[in-house]
């Protein structure tokens, strides 16, 4: 007996709706095989050893895919949130490493920044320590000079002391009297001018005034000690030389010794000696080192103008 044809049709679509069913269930069936292969390797990843390598995150490298399943690397019938969860562990560690990227980015300014600040003010106190030591190596060659000028000073007033009652000849003078005369001439009063007249604000001299006459006996002494008074009085009125500075004796006709070394007596004349010791000499060796020693260096760091 033959089918008839509604029997043939209904063969027909009980054959196609199993054909559907068949292909409907192969995407179930290889996503369902995907993840029961990846369970084995979830399992040998909790059994691997914990010395694995660490990434920069902290966290252990995400490990590929040992099976492949079904369909290879790439299901054609894949879901988007199939796709989502696959994608999404690789998205997260990019997004920790931006982070720590930036993080380590800031960390390094803030150590130049700090490193920078360091130098600088490690370079300030350099130049503070330098001018400190130029302003000591200043001060140590000023005291350096004032030393020595102190030194020098000690050994020059040693040595005046030392020598402050030896007097030198340094200028003599000859007044000439008339017999029987002590009145001073005017020749003999222009050369007591010349004699006198730088003698003014000078220290350390004396001046020996000597007499001498003829005749015998203490006539003679008399006479000679008259002219001499006659160029001490001068020489105190007219130049106002202090009478402690003058040395006056009245020799009579007492021989003197001439240049030759012979003796003789000569009257009527007056000899003035001008005797000078070291203490001029002291006083300008005092005065010229104080002028000449120079001011102590302003400091290099100082702004402000001083005031007056």
């Amino acid at each position: 007996m033959l089918p008839t044809r509604k029997e043939v049709e209904m063969k027909n679509r009980i054959f196609v709706a199993l054909l559907l069913s068949t292909v409907l269930a192969l995407p179930l069936f290889a996503q369902t095989t995907s993840s029961g292969s990846a369970q084995p390797a979830a399992s040998s990843d909790q059994t691997a050893p914990a010395s694995q390598s660490v990434g920069a995150t902290g966290k252990e490298p995400l490990q590929p895919l040992t099976h492949e399943g079904f369909w290879g690397r790439v299901n054609p019938f894949a879901r988007k949130k199939y796709v989502q969860r696959q994608v999404q562990p690789i998205q997260d560690r990019v997004n920790e490493l931006d982070t720590l990227t930036a993080a380590n980015s800031r960390q390094i300014k803030d150590v130049d920044a700090r490193a920078q600040q360091g130098i600088q003010l490690a370079s300030a106190k350099a130049n503070e320590a330098d001018q400190h030591a130029m302003d000591a190596a200043n001060k140590a060659q000023t005291a350096q000079l004032t030393a020595t000028q102190a030194n020098t000073r000690l050994t020059t007033v040693e040595s005046v002391v030392g020598n402050i009652d030896q007097y030198k000849a340094t200028t003599q003078t000859e007044i000439r009297f008339r017999p029987s005369q002590s009145m001073l001439s005017k020749k003999a009063k222009d050369a007591l001018d010349e004699m006198a007249t730088p003698l003014k604000d000078q220290r350390g001299y004396i001046v020996e005034v000597q007499g001498f006459s003829s005749g015998r006996g203490q006539t003679a002494i008399a006479t000679s000690q008259k002219m001499a008074d006659s160029v001490v009085r001068y020489l105190v009125l007219n130049h106002e030389i202090p009478v402690y500075r003058i040395y006056v004796v009245g020799m009579g006709n007492a021989p003197t010794t001439a240049e030759d070394g012979s003796k003789h007596t000569s009257g009527g004349r007056v000899e003035i000696s001008l005797l000078k010791n070291d203490l001029e000499q002291l006083a300008s060796t005092t005065s010229a080192p104080a002028a000449a020693t120079p001011a102590a260096p302003a400091p290099a760091n100082q702004d402000q103008p001083v005031k007056p």
